[in-house]
């Protein structure tokens, strides 16, 4: 699909080298700079995504999780799972006995534990060729020399900046005389700088055990929190297979649960029973289908989707073609479905987003997380730590395979994907946007190959959202096209704030170039050598 060159937009980008694809022009440059030194694709995503704990506060940092898949030339898929636990005191009882139906998500019983830095230095200990201390270099500098805040931060820190001011180390930290920074303004983390030489100096037990653990323990108990030192020192990534899915001869990858790419992997499958590659892009039945799809996608994600250990069905059931033909043919082409009828499996049981593909053409599909803007709004203002709100996805159910409780992992919102043909990757990619990512990412698939876009024009391309209650669309939807599903039933919303964002690289094997793009919703780059 060619682009219109008179209107406004960007192109994809063209290497063979090297590309990597970051929400930050300075996380993006730090990739590639990573890569003309000698780095691989580990060593430079874990350099941008440390600088994008530094520069997109609200989205990322060291008190959050990550996840990543990894493809290696010649090798299977490597899975990562960075996801902290809750802490081994959490008692159901406390939240039943006060008659809360969720985990609130700016208290420290939201904060489970963070599992980045531990993902991190694991990656590079087993997959990279630089040190974590290398890594973080260009994230202490952009920390104590001070960073410009980019246009969508700025946008993104004036939004939460009310729920900053609540906490003495969040007001402190990230607030300037009690108010956000604007676009332009330079902004310095100091405190967060230390803590990161420390890491630098001492690796992940610099961050899990010694001063910094104990500065944060205090922090949190004082506000009311149970987490100790050994759940802190207890922190461990686990490496996963990641789960394939086969789409018209593609396969998409991703990680198992407790995430929920699964989700992604039901909506595509149901969107495989209909004839997509014919239908309009930007028509009313495109979309009525991925809305549709969606609903039923997103209610098995709502009563399943937990850490395995506690799961009562499979992956292998919820991904069966006899479900998503079962889940399609509850679809009315024409028009909203009111009741999709119960949710039965056949036997069997905010964020950052980045991409790199190195020279050697290894790929990793990279994501790390606060989950909502600013976690918890919780610092620590001894080490400038924000901490995630990763419990907030937890359930209060005792039922529920989901329900909060000592050591768990929550579901978890964040999900890196990869796109494999014939065992090699031929797509990198990912979809921000808290519960958006899976219809983010089968949005972009579907965009590229079933209608032809590049990678960029993918991103591009205008979304909505509504697996329940109104359909929040983005005002690139066209006119005709919102009337067409207003005609279908289905109610709809204009939203705030775009749909997510995106990076990807597409790997083209048969002329040997890098194909990068980077969402216009986000302040980010594709750069390619």
């Amino acid at each position: 699909m060619s682009r219109d060159f008179q209107l406004p937009g960007r192109s994809p980008v063209y290497a063979t080298n090297g590309m990597a694809a970051t929400s930050h022009p300075l996380a993006t440059e730090a990739a590639v700079n990573t890569m003309r030194r000698g780095g691989n694709a580990i060593d430079a995503a874990i350099t941008a995504s440390a600088v994008l704990a530094v520069v997109e506060p609200a989205m990322t940092g060291i008190g959050g999780d990550c996840f990543a898949i990894y493809a290696e030339a010649g090798k299977p898929l490597v899975g990562i799972n960075g996801a902290g636990r809750a802490p081994a005191a959490t008692d159901l009882q406390w939240f039943l006995d006060r008659g809360l139906d969720e985990v609130p998500v700016n208290t420290p019983q939201a904060v489970t534990m963070p599992g980045a830095v531990d993902a991190w230095d694991r990656l590079l200990k087993d997959h990279g060729t630089i040190s974590l201390g290398d890594a973080l270099q260009p994230a202490i500098r952009f920390a104590e020399e001070g960073f410009a805040v980019a246009p969508r931060v700025a946008y993104d820190w004036a939004q939460y900046a009310g729920d900053l001011s609540g906490d003495e180390g969040s007001s402190a930290i990230y607030l300037k005389d009690g108010a956000a920074p604007v676009e332009g303004d330079i902004y310095r983390l100091p405190q967060l700088a230390k803590t990161l030489r420390v890491i630098a100096e001492k690796g992940r037990d610099g961050f899990y055990g010694g001063k910094i653990a104990e500065a944060m323990v205090k922090h949190l108990r004082a506000l009311g929190g149970v987490q100790n030192l050994d759940d802190f020192a207890g922190v461990e990534a686990d490496y996963v297979d990641p789960i394939l899915c086969n789409y018209r001869g593609i396969d998409l990858a991703e990680i198992p649960p407790p995430t929920h790419g699964v989700t992604a992997q039901i909506l595509l499958k149901i969107l495989e029973q209909f004839d997509m590659e014919n239908l309009d892009p930007d028509g009313g039945q495109r979309f009525h289908l991925e809305i549709e799809a969606s609903r039923s996608a997103y209610r098995f994600r709502d009563k399943y989707i937990a850490d395995p250990d506690h799961m009562t069905v499979s992956v292998e059931g919820l991904l069966s073609e006899q479900l998503a033909k079962d889940l399609a043919g509850k679809i009315d082409p024409d028009k909203r479905t009111a009741d999709l009828g119960p949710v039965d499996v056949p036997g069997g049981s905010d964020t950052i987003y980045l991409t790199v593909v190195d020279s050697n053409w290894n790929a990793v599909s990279f994501i790390n997380s606060i989950y909502k803007p600013f976690g918890s709004s919780i610092a620590d203002p001894a080490t400038g730590v924000l901490f995630h709100s990763r419990g907030n996805c937890f359930q209060v159910d005792p039922g529920h395979p989901n329900c909060i409780g000592p050591g768990k992992r929550p579901m978890h919102t964040i999900i890196p994907a990869m796109v494999m043909r014939d065992g090699r990757a031929i797509l990198s990619y990912g979809v921000m946007g808290a519960a958006y990512q899976p219809v983010g990412q089968i949005h972009a698939l579907t965009n590229v190959f079933d209608f032809g876009m590049d990678i960029q024009q993918a991103f591009d391309h205008p979304r909505l959202f509504g697996p329940s209650g109104p359909v929040e669309y983005e005002r690139g939807i066209p006119e005709a096209t919102r009337k067409n599903l207003a005609g279908r039933g289905h109610e709809l919303s204009e939203v705030d704030a775009p749909h997510g964002g995106g990076q990807g690289v597409f790997l083209d094997w048969d002329r040997g170039v890098l194909v990068g793009g980077s969402d216009p919703r986000k302040d980010g780059s594709a750069l390619g050598f």
